[in-house]
């Protein structure tokens, strides 16, 4: 204990950030893909259109902030000249295309807010496929790329795990679709065209079921995380002690990370799927429950990340 600090917020907001909009494009990519690109017609096109509106921007934001702690922003540029399989320069381009990617898709959505400029959206209908196409793996790579570039460093036993990759990704799409689950709420104006409350409620049992699934899966992870390192010997295990029931950190951990931003949104999430997944009943959730599990839900991601950026800072390597 008590190594320095040399990663602090920017970076931390850096992985949330990142997580968050790579988790949203490839979210709305996916359902564009699956059933809403039929443009004003698709079945869940709304949702899609709110997960292509967030995502890029947290990315472009999570990446300033990390380019800017590096002290000499414009170095940053020189990774660029050469391609090789070094971690910053394999994350930098796949920032590069993902942002670039996700932006153009973002730009495709924008005539559909627009009547008069119906034509030009069934125009760009293809082209926004293409594009849902390309920002499904890039979305991927930007979410597992947060877990990669901690697990490049070797002197940080807590972050030298092959599960942090995919505990990042899966709680990156989750954190993403709470996203697109608050924005949608706070927008949505109830009416009375039935219809388009008919599709409002199935776009949120879409997107709720989904991530109920997740969330059992990231604890799954979370399980799997903790006892790898708890079954090796040796720095990793020493370092994973600090989340561990009795560490530093655990209360932190299973408070906010587990019990807030996991279980309790799965629990309340579970109320409201189950009758429609069960018994066929018709899905409402109240809207002050989708907006205060949505940020249960970004609160435990963000503090995942806190709390594994700062806990393998404090655990250096003491031998075996």
């Amino acid at each position: 204990m008590g190594e320095e600090l040399t990663w602090g917020m920017p970076v931390i907001l850096y992985l949330f950030l990142a997580g968050v909009g790579a988790g949203a494009v490839t979210v709305s990519s996916s359902v564009l893909l699956r059933g809403g690109g039929g443009d004003f017609g698709g079945r869940h096109f709304k949702l899609a259109r709110y997960g292509a509106l967030i995502g890029p921007f947290p990315v472009m934001l999570g990446t300033f902030l990390i380019i800017f702690e590096l002290g000499r922003p414009f170095r940053m540029f020189n990774l660029f000249k050469v391609v090789n399989l070094s971690p910053m320069n394999i994350g930098s381009w796949l920032l590069m295309i993902f942002i670039t990617a996700s932006f153009l898709y973002t730009l495709t959505f924008l005539p559909t807010f627009i009547s008069q400029w119906k034509n030009l959206s069934q125009r760009l209908a293809p082209l926004r496929t293409v594009l849902a196409w390309i920002n499904v793996p890039l979305g991927i790579g930007v979410a597992v790329y947060t877990g990669v570039m901690l697990g490049a460093m070797p002197a940080r036993p807590l972050w030298n795990s092959p599960i942090l990759a995919l505990l990042f990704l899966v709680s990156a799409l989750s954190t993403g679709i709470a996203m697109i689950i608050l924005v949608q709420t706070l927008f949505h104006k109830k009416g009375a065209d039935t219809e388009a409350e008919r599709h409002f409620h199935q776009s949120a049992y879409l997107l709720t079921s989904s991530d109920a699934m997740l969330i059992g899966l990231e604890l799954m992870v979370i399980f799997l995380f903790l006892m790898f390192a708890h079954l090796t010997i040796g720095n990793v295990k020493y370092a994973v002690s600090i989340i561990l029931p009795g560490g530093d950190m655990a209360m932190m951990f299973w408070v906010w990370v587990v019990a807030i931003g996991l279980l309790i949104p799965a629990i309340i999430e579970l109320i409201f799927v189950v009758p429609k997944l069960v018994y066929h009943r018709d899905y409402s959730a109240p809207r002050s429950v989708e907006i205060v599990v949505s940020i249960a839900v970004l609160v435990g991601g963000f503090m995942l990340r806190y709390i594994i950026v700062h806990a393998g800072q404090v655990t250096g390597p003491m031998g075996l």
